[in-house]
């Protein structure tokens, strides 16, 4: 994954769930972000597959625990 790359991803995840995206480090997690929930997380994944031009499996949905997980997923799929 690019800079520009891991930037966009990042800038997504803070513009869905309302936050600056200085706060959006690899270690941030639905329990630490307020807002994070079922509904925000699906909102999340489909912001992320839009901006990305990926399509994300259910078991990686399921997978994406923080921030960090979210990037090596997307890594994976950007190839």
């Amino acid at each position: 994954m690019t800079q520009a790359q891991e930037r966009q991803v990042r800038q997504v995840i803070a513009d869905v769930l309302n936050m600056p995206v200085e706060k959006v480090t690899p270690e941030l997690s639905p329990q630490e972000a307020d807002g994070w929930d079922s509904v925000q997380h699906l909102n999340l994944v489909l912001a992320i597959e839009e901006a990305m031009a990926i399509q994300l499996a259910p078991e990686e949905i399921e997978g994406m625990q923080s921030v960090g997980d979210i990037l090596k997923i997307v890594q994976q799929k950007a190839k």
